[in-house]
């Protein structure tokens, strides 16, 4: 299977904060990979730069087989991107915003309006599509957005954070749209902070730490590396959380997180069921009372701090992106 997005060593500067320190990327063809890390990382930036928007200052990328220098304007053609703004006029209807993006990719005015109309009932926003966008909702601007990277039928599709700012259901529907789009065959970089977002979409993931892939792999494949599972309980008596963690030490396969203000004690595991019938063994045991107990896979949040070992810094230039930007 060939690789419709490719980075190799791509860097880009800030003054003296660097946004990309030397990036390798591929995805293949038909297939979704997620780029993982906090605000700042240098998501945004990679996206620009893969989308033409933003000249490195040294290495080199491809998207479907074009150079995003050297074949920045017939590479336009062939891409679709969402930023992490819905970036729609909003004193213009659903139908115009779409209809306006088909005149930038020149496909006339009739294909245009043809598109907008097919587009506005896939999304469900047929009944808004005459209405002006100022009065829609977040979610309906973020569905007429990502309306917009799909008004050429591109065959790569950039989403950068597509679902920040939505309410659970919103986000739901958005994942079911973009399930679809796969289900054709497109091929999708999508960047977020929701490690749960990863899990729906991705058949791979990258996690990045100040311009650079730190880590790569499956989701479970990612966890795996950080413990696999936990095992986190709330103990009834403060008192006893001491020994409750001494209790527990032999079955963590990595530091055990005491929380004393709310009792909690969060144990990393290798094998769950096991672990969790074991630890309320112990603790039965020794007449430790449990006030809650449960076994969870590690956030997004587990995942970066357990690979970097801190928080990373905030980028000042991760701007958003919108079709008029790439037709310009």
């Amino acid at each position: 299977m060939a690789d419709a997005i490719v980075a190799e060593g791509l860097v880009k500067k800030y003054g003296k904060q660097v946004a990309l320190d030397g990036l390798d990327l591929s995805v293949a063809e038909g297939t979704v990979m997620a780029l993982l890390g906090p605000n700042g990382a240098g998501k945004t930036t990679t996206v620009r730069v893969l989308t033409t928007l933003l000249a490195p200052d040294s290495g080199r990328g491809t998207v479907a087989g074009l150079d995003v220098i050297k074949d920045a304007r017939a590479l336009r053609s062939k891409i679709g991107a969402s930023g992490q703004y819905a970036a729609v006029d909003e004193y213009l209807t659903g139908a115009e915003n779409l209809e306006m993006v088909g005149r930038l990719y020149h496909l006339g005015i009739k294909n245009s309006k043809a598109r907008a109309r097919d587009l506005l009932e896939q999304f469900d926003l047929t009944d808004a599509g005459d209405r002006p966008v100022k009065g829609y909702s977040g979610g309906m601007r973020r569905r007429l957005d990502l309306a917009g990277a799909l008004v050429a039928d591109p065959p790569v599709l950039f989403l950068d954070e597509p679902t920040t700012g939505l309410d659970p259901r919103a986000r739901l529907g958005l994942w079911d749209v973009i399930d679809e789009l796969v289900a054709k065959g497109t091929t999708l970089l999508l960047t977020s902070q929701y490690m749960e977002e990863a899990d729906r979409l991705a058949d791979r993931i990258a996690v990045i730490d100040h311009g650079k892939v730190i880590a790569r792999g499956t989701s479970d494949e990612l966890k795996d590396q950080v413990g696999g599972e936990r095992v986190e309980l709330k103990v009834e008596d403060q008192a006893q959380l001491e020994t409750a963690r001494v209790l527990l030490a032999p079955l963590a396969v990595g530091d055990i997180a005491v929380e004393a203000n709310v009792r909690r004690i969060t144990v990393p595991v290798a094998d769950g069921s096991e672990a969790l019938v074991a630890a309320l063994g112990r603790l039965r045991d020794e007449g430790i009372k449990v006030r809650d107990v449960g076994l969870r896979r590690p956030t997004l949040d587990d995942v970066f701090l357990s690979l970097t070992g801190h928080e990373a810094e905030e980028v000042q230039d991760e701007d958003s992106i919108d079709a008029k930007e790439l037709n310009r």
